[in-house]
């Protein structure tokens, strides 16, 4: 039996002619979990049952992945944009006018797209282990690229990565799940309902796409917004892993206090999935910044 977040239902949405699979759960001010790579849904099995206590949670698939539809097209389907507008009409499908976000991840970029897009429609914003697209291709530099090699593989624009992906799937994406995340962080069942949900070549070409479009359509509309003073304007909540002996490239504050104008952070230790690994201080932190 497929794995499920305690408590919570999973139906199908249709929207903008994509079926979604979606868990809900909980009763409350509505709030929208996304999930990043490569995960599913099942990424907020700690955080959401502890959330529903006071918030209507919605944890969708992102569109690509998991049990939810693959847009077909090219990658331009896949920019952030896009999805974000999708993750939208999604909520007011289920009669959420306005909600509270909070992405991981791929999830992140998706909910800082729609934060910035549809201001009038979320309240709240949530951040976790990422920045911003164009903030990201440009603190790749040196040996800062070896640890960002997937960005570079997956987004290349003829099959390779499809075809060198498809001959290994559980190698490829097991390195991940293996060398983000602190031991112990998954069980085998967890880690088992990731990867199934990832050996679909149509999965494999999905994730694909997704990443071409942070290389050719994400960082052009971050920068187009970053030249125009476009900001986001609701409070926001950026959280980031405690990197330890390694200095980053980049300083995640710095960065999201230029992007947003109510900016409060947190650091955890933990490695990158800290929803998995952080379970209580991310709840509690969420819980924090909607009140």
């Amino acid at each position: 039996m497929p794995m499920k977040i305690s408590g919570f239902d999973e139906h199908t949405v249709r929207v903008n002619g994509l079926d979604l699979h979606v868990a809900s759960g909980g009763e409350g001010p509505p709030l929208l979990l996304l999930h990043g790579f490569p995960q599913t849904h099942l990424a907020w099995r700690h955080v959401a049952p502890a959330l529903a206590g006071r918030f209507r949670v919605i944890c969708p698939d992102l569109p690509g992945y998991g049990a939810s539809a693959k847009p077909e097209g090219g990658h331009e389907q896949y920019a952030k944009r896009v999805t974000a507008a999708t993750m939208v009409a999604l909520m007011r499908q289920l009669g959420h006018e306005r909600f509270g976000l909070v992405g991981h991840d791929r999830g992140a970029l998706v909910a800082f797209r729609a934060a910035l897009d549809h201001p009038d429609d979320v309240d709240h914003l949530g951040v976790i282990d990422v920045i911003p697209t164009v903030d990201m291709w440009e603190s790749l530099a040196g040996v800062g690229g070896v640890f960002g090699f997937h960005l570079y593989f997956l987004a290349q624009l003829d099959d390779l990565p499809e075809r060198m992906i498809g001959a290994d799937p559980d190698t490829f994406f097991g390195h991940f799940l293996d060398t983000w995340a602190e031991a112990g962080t998954f069980d085998a069942e967890v880690r088992e309902a990731y990867l199934a949900a990832t050996r679909d070549p149509a999965t494999i070409h999905a994730i694909c796409q997704d990443y071409r479009a942070s290389a050719f359509a994400d960082a052009a509309h971050d920068d187009e917004d970053r030249r125009a003073g476009r900001r986001v304007k609701v409070p926001t909540l950026a959280i980031w892993q405690d990197p330890g002996d390694l200095v980053l490239p980049f300083d995640p504050s710095a960065v999201w206090h230029g992007w947003a104008s109510d900016v409060r952070t947190l650091t955890l230790p933990g490695g990158h999935f800290l929803p998995e690994t952080q379970p209580d201080a991310v709840t509690a932190a969420i819980s924090s910044l909607i009140g």
